[in-house]
């Protein structure tokens, strides 16, 4: 969770979802595996911290094929309890990546699978377009593991995020981006302990690896669930604070 990858999104960014969810629009002459790894401040997903604001260190394997399917899998610490300090989020996820013309195009399966204290599993089903700079993407929810949630079965679509990304590069190398995205449905609230649907908005600067971001939601203090989440224990999320964002990341041929 613009037409970077999903390996460039969880590694140095961590910020919108069509990032994390399109693994690139353009499809390599060759089929390759390659591994990524990075390291930031904190892990921003959709707006909101996955480590009560503290560092993050991330690291996956990816295959892509020349026909445009690909797969791979993605792995990093997350906390949402200041007494959680072990807890993991590891994905898998599979698709099919191409253009037509001049819009390229991206479509897949994500699962998000966690550890018992950090959460229940879940996966969802996403698509993307892009046009130049410009690109569109949806996430649908597809299932949830209720095992996990006692009382609280999700069935599909009961989630959606939908995200606009638009990127500048710069002669230099560097780009800038610009995100928007809504987040909606009773899963998100039981998910991310939040008492509405919310706005996430980022702008972020990236080159050779490195990344900065600013972001903030629209969420308010009072929209953290109490009711889901003991906030009084679940360390400072501040999801209605803007929040700045440091990482590094870089991947290599396998």
């Amino acid at each position: 969770m613009n037409k970077s990858s999903l390996k460039n999104f969880k590694k140095p960014l961590l910020t919108s979802a069509i990032t994390l969810v399109a693994l690139a629009a353009s499809v390599s002459s060759q089929a390759e595996v390659t591994a990524n790894a990075g390291i930031s401040n904190n892990y921003i997903w959709r707006g909101l911290t996955q480590t009560i604001n503290e560092a993050v260190v991330s690291g996956g394997i990816d295959y892509a094929n020349e026909n445009g399917f690909y797969a791979g899998t993605w792995a990093a610490n997350v906390s949402y309890d200041s007494d959680d300090v072990y807890s993991y989020e590891h994905d898998l996820y599979f698709g099919f990546a191409g253009d037509a013309g001049d819009i390229a195009y991206d479509v897949g399966y994500l699962y998000y699978n966690y550890d018992s204290q950090a959460g229940f599993d879940f996966g969802e089903i996403y698509g993307s377009i892009a046009y130049g700079n410009f690109s569109l993407g949806l996430s649908l929810l597809a299932n949830a593991e209720p095992d996990e949630a006692p009382g609280q079965d999700f069935g599909f679509g009961e989630a959606t995020y939908l995200s606009a990304d638009y990127v500048i590069p710069l002669e230099s190398g560097t780009e800038i981006g610009f995100h928007i995205g809504h987040h909606d449905g009773d899963f998100v609230e039981a998910f991310n302990g939040v008492t509405d649907s919310y706005l996430d908005y980022n702008v972020s600067v990236s080159k050779d690896g490195f990344s900065f971001m600013v972001t903030t939601t629209s969420l308010g203090r009072d929209d953290n669930n109490d009711g889901i989440v003991d906030y009084a224990s679940a360390g400072p999320r501040d999801n209605d604070n803007v929040k700045f964002v440091v990482s590094y990341g870089l991947d290599f041929a396998l």
